[in-house]
């Protein structure tokens, strides 16, 4: 016991502490002014704090409203504090539908486009759903989001994110060292999404209890994923094998998102996208959506559409020179696909 009372140490490792105080330690100022009855030592992610057993509980409420606010929205100012401190709540202008996850650096993520918002409501009402489109818009991100969204929410107990490693015929022993050294080039995309949603603090200690696990596909045989929200993105470089036994991974309390695009299939051309089936199969069973996007949502620089076009432009230009023969080719590949 201190002479100016008792002691409570609490532990601020789960939220970005340094962000949380703000800079030059502003809103740590601003707290300490609103609690003259306790002492606040700040050392790194611990913080002691001395007073009373009544001051000490009562500081302990507002700053779990604090911390909780923070998880959700990704910051908190002054005026959130004082509304905590009147009636245990942020603003209620912050609890827009719309926003899917409040990001770091007061990053709102949200669906921007219509399908991206068809992509919002089909994961509401369905346990599995594929988004097929190009590259760039948004399916990948928007995906993440929800799960981001569902764990905070409480709604499930871990995410689960993966990824076909085709570059490395799935084979990673030869990369050079550990298992996240080994996956980093091929889940990059998904580590991006998450930095921009969740303090790298709380996503540290997310991927240290395997609240968020990142795999590659391989790594899903012989599972069942209960409780979880589970993407599996590229998934036009899955084999119909292995996006059957993917599928099938699926536990109770689970939400399935699988992500493509068809027109970036890098499997050898004697092996069928598992994507471009699994879409015609499944595409009739209820509690299975399928969303598709198109080039109108592109939300990266503006000359990513254009290029898209240009693309598609020359596709088409080539195909309607090929030979005979060529053609015959070509109706081989699109009947592997169809």
């Amino acid at each position: 016991m201190n002479d100016n009372g008792k002691e409570k140490i609490i532990s601020l490792e789960d939220i970005d502490y340094t962000h949380f105080w703000g800079s030059n330690d502003k809103m740590l100022d601003f707290v300490r002014l609103l609690f003259p009855k306790v002492k606040l030592i700040v050392r790194g992610e611990m913080l002691k704090v001395i007073g009373s057993d009544d001051d000490i509980a009562f500081f302990q409420e507002k700053l779990d409203a604090m911390m909780t606010y923070y998880d959700k929205f990704g910051r908190i100012n002054e005026n959130a504090i004082m509304q905590i401190m009147e009636n245990g709540g942020g603003p209620d202008t912050e609890q827009s539908d719309e926003i899917l996850v409040h990001g770091r650096n007061g990053i709102l993520v949200k669906a921007r486009t219509p399908n991206q918002q068809r992509l919002v409501q089909a994961v509401k009402e369905n346990d599995m759903v594929f988004a097929i489109g190009p590259a760039g818009t948004g399916k990948t991100y928007t995906a993440v989001a929800l799960a981001v969204r569902a764990l905070k929410n409480k709604e499930i107990r871990r995410i689960i994110l993966t990824r076909p490693a085709v570059e490395a015929g799935e084979n990673l022993g030869f990369l050079p060292g550990d298992l996240r050294d080994k996956l980093d080039p091929y889940l990059q995309p998904l580590y991006d999404a998450l930095r921009d949603m969740i303090p790298q603090q709380k996503l540290l200690s997310y991927w240290e209890d395997n609240t968020i696990e990142i795999a590659p596909l391989a790594f899903m045989r012989g599972r069942t994923l209960d409780n979880a929200f589970v993407i599996l993105d590229e998934a036009q470089n899955a084999t119909s094998s292995q996006l059957k036994m993917f599928l099938t991974r699926m536990g109770r309390n689970a939400k399935f998102v699988i992500t493509g695009d068809i027109t970036q299939i890098d499997l050898p051309r004697n092996q069928r996208s598992g994507l471009v089936q699994a879409t015609q199969l499944l595409k009739d069973i209820d509690g299975i959506s399928i969303i598709e996007l198109d080039n109108s949502d592109v939300i990266r620089h503006r000359l990513v559409t254009r290029i898209i076009q240009a693309y598609d432009k020359d596709d088409y230009r080539n195909q309607n020179k090929e030979t005979p023969k060529q053609n015959d080719n070509h109706e081989d590949i699109s009947q592997l696909q169809d």
